[in-house]
């Protein structure tokens, strides 16, 4: 299977008040890094990214935190054109 691996820049959004409040990651497409023809070597080249994006961040602070401002980023691969923002659609409390 074909996939395309992409940077997002990943934040966590406000669901609602249910239970206390709840949260959810959310991401926004920044650019295609690789097109690869099977599905390891997407993995691979995901894992990879992530662990040089971890040591290039460590000195940001964390998504989960209250002061988060932005400029975290994370690789993910998808099988076809990935999209614009991640979830697609915004979860809802059940």
């Amino acid at each position: 299977m074909r996939s395309i691996v992409a940077f997002y820049e990943v934040d966590r959004e406000y669901g609602g008040p249910e239970e206390g409040g709840w949260y959810f990651s959310s991401g926004r497409f920044v650019r295609a890094i690789g097109f690869y023809l099977t599905d390891e070597a997407a993995i691979t080249a995901v894992r990879r990214a992530n662990r040089l994006l971890d040591r290039l961040q460590r000195h940001r602070r964390s998504v989960e935190s209250v002061l988060y401002d932005g400029g975290r980023f994370r690789a993910f691969s998808f099988t076809g054109l990935p999209p614009e923002r991640f979830p697609v659609n915004r979860p809802h409390y059940e």
